[in-house]
């Protein structure tokens, strides 16, 4: 993606920033009062800032939030194929929080987004009072989608013409629609473009791609129960690409872990109900505000 070009008319675009750290160019936004307690967010596979485009003003009314492009995702530079992997993703995400001199009380993560922040609170970047996941993918998962990270993913990966048949297939809006639909999610117009404007790109869906073909989980899965209580999940009822069933098995590993469940919403729920998912965040904050009120 290419910010002269694409990034003319990116929600929130006011709010964009460049931080040059290590061999990375990110691309992070920026909201609320500074002094006010930070939640960082970090977007899925294959999204970017964009899905934060309603939910980061309403946590701005309270927070000083911060959102980022993960590497090789929106605008933010890619690193080598073989460096996107959960651990050197969550390290480069650790940099970063380091290098802006950030103290968030809060990590956020969307589905693969989740497993990086608890990698980067359990590897001791960042020490949050909550990592909260939104539809989560902590653990591999079942089915077609668990089957298309790894193996599958590496193969297709290798296959130079791939990034350039998914851009040109993702200029079909119908096709682009469908895909939103095949996740239990249902989004506005806005937010269809801008999915339909990151899938045309060709050098965002190789970065995805790669990501995806290098994703391992089994070592998150051994190591989540160390975040113990800080650990929030919340799940949506209708979500089809991360079932609700993988929030289960996570709360079966980690049982100090609380889930929270939303009804009638699909695996982009935060997109969805922008505001609820919000006033969720923010009741969380307000616990830890007030730790004696916590259950």
């Amino acid at each position: 993606m290419d910010w002269a070009r694409d990034g003319a008319d990116w929600p929130n675009r006011e709010t964009s920033q460049f931080h040059r750290v290590g061999a990375l160019r990110w691309h992070v936004q920026r909201m609320g009062e500074a002094g006010r307690p930070q939640i960082v967010l970090a977007h899925g596979t294959g999204s970017a800032t964009h899905s934060w485009r309603a939910m980061m003003p309403a946590l701005a009314r309270d927070f000083d939030v911060i959102g980022v492009d993960l590497p090789g995702h929106g605008f933010t530079s890619a690193p080598p194929s073989y460096r996107m992997t959960l651990p050197d993703m969550a390290r480069a995400l650790g940099e970063l929080i380091g290098a802006l001199g950030l103290a968030p009380r809060m990590l956020v993560g969307h589905s693969a987004g989740a497993a990086i922040m608890a990698r980067v609170a359990l590897d001791g970047a960042a020490n949050p009072d909550f990592v909260v996941a939104l539809n989560g993918a902590l653990l591999p998962l079942p089915g077609v989608h668990g089957q298309f990270f790894g193996g599958a993913a590496k193969m297709i990966a290798m296959m130079p013409a791939v990034p350039w048949f998914f851009a040109w297939r993702a200029r079909d809006r119908g096709a682009v629609e469908k895909l939103i639909a095949s996740t239990g999610s249902t989004l506005e117009e806005a937010g269809i473009a801008q999915y339909a404007a990151l899938f045309s790109d060709q050098g965002h869906v190789a970065n995805v791609l790669a990501m995806m073909s290098n994703w391992d989980l089994e070592a998150l899965s051994r190591d989540l129960p160390r975040l113990g209580r800080k650990l929030i999940l919340i799940a949506a009822e209708g979500d089809r690409a991360v079932p609700i069933k993988v929030a289960r098995k996570v709360t079966a590993l980690v049982p100090e872990a609380r889930l929270i469940i939303q009804p009638k919403l699909g695996h982009l729920s935060h997109e969805e109900a922008p505001e609820e998912t919000a006033a969720l965040l923010a009741g969380f904050m307000a616990e830890a505000a007030h730790p004696q009120t916590a259950p």
